[in-house]
């Protein structure tokens, strides 16, 4: 008998130390080039900081440091002590820091004045940075933070804890900036929590496929000989009626969903077929017969 590996503690590994460093410095350079210089405050810590630099002339960069420290402490007592600690600390001294000491390497009036283009490039670098340190297991503290000890206390869906707390701070920045940097503001959130979750799941590529027929073997074969799909399948009940089906299962690639649907109306023109969207998907390679070459999707079940 073997002894269990003893779980990892909260030193950082060389991959999640490069992704948080990236994530932290991208976020600075966001800051400094594309929100700062407009006044652009999209929600958060960082956006709490440029409204105090506009009303008490506060560095950014501080001013987020001084407001993250709370932060810190509601998470390591919420979300994970030191495996939150140690990784979100990190993030926060060299993004909060960082937002002050590139100040003086980059322009200060930014690279455009046009607020449409700082919001859309802020929101795209901003989701950028956010989502390599959410990959290397971090996170930039800020509001998320409370936000998610707030679901977690409340148990408020976690889209609307953070309509509360990011929209808190841009309903602030449009009493002090105006209703149309708000407006900017609302857009560039709205990319950069798009430009996050791209970061983080990849684009679209795989489709999920259900199929419900009545010829499960027929419509399987298919499948099988056209694309070189491996297929699962499972009973099931049509309640309406009390009729038996047979539900098919496989993944196909995006530029296949007509032809797969195709595929099994030829075959079964009374199959009810139903075509979901997939991020990524592993495992369980189905080769085709002999002679023919590997299904192209990288995951297929069986």
């Amino acid at each position: 008998m073997t002894a269990s590996k003893p779980p990892s503690g909260p030193a950082i590994a060389l991959g999640e130390f490069f992704l948080l460093t990236a994530g932290a410095l991208i976020l600075a350079v966001n800051v400094d080039l594309f929100l700062a210089p407009t006044d652009l405050a999209p929600g958060g810590v960082s956006g709490l900081a440029i409204i105090l630099r506009h009303q008490a002339g506060w560095p950014i960069g501080l001013t987020m440091l001084v407001l993250n420290l709370p932060m810190l402490v509601l998470g390591f007592f919420n979300l994970g002590r030191l495996h939150f600690l140690v990784r979100t600390a990190f993030v926060v001294v060299v993004y909060n820091l960082g937002v002050d000491l590139l100040a003086g390497w980059l322009p200060a009036t930014g690279i455009t004045a046009d607020p449409l283009l700082n919001a859309l490039y802020g929101g795209v670098v901003g989701g950028i940075g956010t989502g390599l340190v959410y990959r290397g297991s971090g996170t930039p503290a800020g509001t998320g933070v409370a936000s998610r000890v707030l679901q977690m206390r409340t148990g408020i869906p976690m889209g609307q804890v953070y309509f509360i707390t990011d929209g808190g701070v841009i309903i602030l920045a449009g009493l002090v900036f105006g209703w149309e940097r708000a407006l900017y503001a609302l857009l560039a959130l709205f990319v950069w929590g798009m430009t996050t979750d791209y970061v983080l799941e990849g684009p679209s590529v795989v489709r999920t496929a259900f199929i419900v027929t009545d010829h499960p073997d027929v419509v399987t074969q298919a499948v099988f000989r056209q694309f070189g799909l491996g297929v699962t399948a499972w009973p099931a009940q049509g309640k309406f009626t009390e009729s038996q089906h047979t539900v098919l299962f496989c993944t196909v690639n995006r530029p296949d969903v007509n032809g797969l649907k195709a595929a099994v109306r030829g075959v079964d023109p009374q199959a009810f077929v139903v075509i979901g969207h997939g991020h990524q998907s592993s495992g369980g390679v189905v080769p085709r017969a002999r002679g023919t070459s590997a299904s192209k999707d990288p995951a297929q079940t069986d």
